[in-house]
Parts: C-alpha cells; sequence; structure tokens
C-alpha cells in the first residue's frame, strides 16, 4: 500500500487502513507534502519537534497535525537519505497519540 516514497511501519500501515477513506487521503495528501521536506520547521521543513509529552520522551521526532480534521502523524527524519520514518498516524487526542508512539519507539529501538 506505500506509494509514498518514505518508510511506513507496520503498525502505521494499520493506523492508515484503520482510518475511513476521506481520512486516509487527507493523511496520504499530507505526508506527500511533507516528504518534500520532512525536516523541522527550524531546519526550514514541516515538522514540529516533539520533545517530553506527558512523560513521553518524544526528542528527535517530529509531527504534523491536521487540525481541521483532528488528525496527527507522528515521525522521524532519516538523515541518511532525509526520508520520514512514520510512527504513529491517528485521530486521537495528544496523550494518547504520543502515548503509542513512545511505545512503538522502544519497542523498535528507535
Amino acid at each position: 500500500m506505500n506509494e509514498l516514497d518514505c518508510n511506513i511501519s507496520a503498525e502505521a500501515e494499520k493506523d492508515l487502513k484503520a482510518l475511513d477513506g476521506s481520512q486516509r487521503i487527507l493523511i496520504l495528501k499530507a505526508i506527500k507534502k511533507v516528504q518534500q521536506n520532512p525536516l523541522s520547521q527550524a531546519e526550514g521543513g514541516y515538522g514540529k519537534p516533539l520533545g517530553n509529552k506527558n512523560g513521553n520522551d518524544l526528542h528527535g521526532f517530529l509531527k504534523v497535525k491536521l487540525k481541521s480534521a483532528g488528525l496527527r502523524i507522528v515521525y522521524k527524519t532519516v538523515k541518511v537519505d532525509d526520508r520520514m520514518l512514520v510512527i504513529v498516524i491517528g485521530a486521537r487526542a495528544d496523550d494518547e497519540v504520543y502515548g503509542i508512539a513512545q511505545k512503538r519507539i522502544q519497542q523498535h529501538n528507535l
């Protein structure tokens, strides 16, 4: 399903498939846009840096919020080729998204 030029974790792929069709289209469009410059906003890119979110250490990871849809994408820029590694995609509250991201980061030693 990954027609994007980025790496999507197996869990994030499941997150994407669980969204309804219109949400999936919004996420895919957002990822394609962010892929053009997946660096942090401080480096001229689209991603907003994450830090410590309610006890979840997400330093080194970035987020993109689709505010009107209530969707979030948590990803890491792989500096070797400036590709994105998408960790979590979801229509969840901040606390839940960041908790899931923390678990996946630890599980995969990212």
